[in-house]
């Protein structure tokens, strides 16, 4: 056995810091990672820089306050639409406990722009609808039960421009503006970022002689924007049924307050033909550089299927593609009594035949029009955005 005498510990000690000290100090976590990897990574998550985390919501759903829907029985309100949205249990307008699978993570209230609010006031026995002779009959057959037949007449009259205009909540009544604050308070209120968005947004509901040219109007801003402009409407004076003169409204509203939105056309399977046009508009008006410059801007998407059909592809025009026909709605339009439709309507209907006319209408006029991606939403009229098959409340209350 060897002993180190004690006397000689501080001269080991001495000569090892000495010798330790001579060792430079290790790289930086940064020196050591510095060098650029050029080979393919074993991670597959390394050098991913976009989300992939997919969140699910219902950009199209109406409450009790677009009239159609409340006509047909819907007495839920935005502020019910998003508790629902958002996974608490809610009672439905036809009296049952509902609840979601799982919450969403978003939800737009769009509820129709033109008489927004009307047919609540009309349930409700409100005395200056009441006063006039088509309000009192409507109400008086909504209270007999017949809210169902009240709702197709007002679409019908609605779709060909004949709704009383002594009836109608236009854009700068108090009523009017009443409604669109509420439905921007219960958005502000519901909005919870990181948890759940809560969009403003409303459908311009075109008709033209019952062909349809919806869109929904969704907004990237909060009330201090979008209270600033009351939304767009169809019925003139104050609206238009015309689509070029929806984009301007945006433009307007871009410029005025700052803010950012966007358009989302939907079933052009029920416009008879006038969706997706490639040479002249239904009004006859040629497309020109205007016209594709605004719509490619202002429409980046399509709502290509939702529960009014499928508005992808169409088996006339994909004879060849066996699920071309799913969830086919080709009968006629939205008029009271459908017009009917005509194979040769159908290439300006559906997204899919879109996408081939836009590359040519590039060819000739520089831009594409309907360079857009494909969404699917509800367009429930209940005020519940759930489609899930063990869950579903159909398109209406009634």
């Amino acid at each position: 056995m060897v002993f180190i005498r004690a006397a000689s510990l501080p001269g080991l000690l001495a000569v090892s810091i000495s010798a330790f000290g001579q060792i430079p100090p290790p790289e930086s976590p940064a020196d050591l990672l510095s060098g650029q990897y050029t080979g393919t990574s074993y991670s597959p998550y390394a050098g991913r820089s976009f989300p992939t985390f997919p969140l699910w919501g219902d950009t199209h759903l109406h409450t009790g306050n677009s009239f159609d829907a409340g006509a047909f029985g819907a007495r839920l309100t935005p502020e019910d639409a998003y508790r629902f949205a958002r996974g608490e249990e809610i009672t439905s307008s036809t009296g049952i406990p509902v609840k979601l699978s799982r919450p969403l993570d978003w939800l737009v209230v769009s509820d129709h722009s033109d008489n927004v609010g009307f047919f609540a006031d009309l349930f409700a026995g409100k005395p200056s609808i009441l006063s006039d002779p088509k309000g009192r009959e409507w109400y008086e057959r909504i209270q007999a039960g017949d809210g169902p037949g009240v709702a197709y007449e007002m679409i019908g009259l609605f779709a060909n421009g004949k709704f009383p205009e002594s009836l109608m909540y236009w854009p700068d009544t108090p009523e009017f503006k009443s409604v669109w604050q509420r439905n921007i308070e219960a958005a502000e209120d519901y909005n919870d970022p990181g948890q759940f968005t809560a969009f403003i947004g409303y459908e311009w509901t075109s008709l033209v002689t019952g062909n349809n040219m919806h869109r929904v109007v969704v907004y990237r801003d909060g009330g201090d924007k979008a209270s600033q402009m009351v939304p767009y409407t169809t019925y003139p004076p104050y609206g238009s049924p015309n689509p070029r003169d929806l984009w301007k409204w945006l433009t307007s509203y871009e410029e005025k307050t700052g803010g950012d939105v966007l358009a989302l056309a939907h079933n052009g399977n029920l416009s008879n033909g006038i969706m997706f046009p490639v040479r002249a508009q239904y009004d006859g008006k040629r497309l020109d550089l205007e016209y594709v410059t605004e719509r490619a801007k202002w429409e980046p998407l399509y709502e290509a299927t939702q529960i009014k059909g499928d508005g992808e592809a169409h088996p006339f025009l994909s004879p060849d593609d066996e699920f071309a026909d799913y969830e086919t709605w080709d009968i006629g339009n939205l008029d009271e009594v459908p017009a009917v439709k005509t194979d040769d309507m159908l290439a300006a209907e559906y997204a899919r035949e879109a996408l081939k006319n836009g590359l040519a209408i590039e060819a000739r006029l520089g831009t594409n029009p309907y360079k857009f991606g494909m969404i699917g939403s509800s367009d429930s009229h209940t005020g519940l955005a759930t489609t899930q098959e063990d869950n579903f409340f159909g398109k209406h209350s009634g």
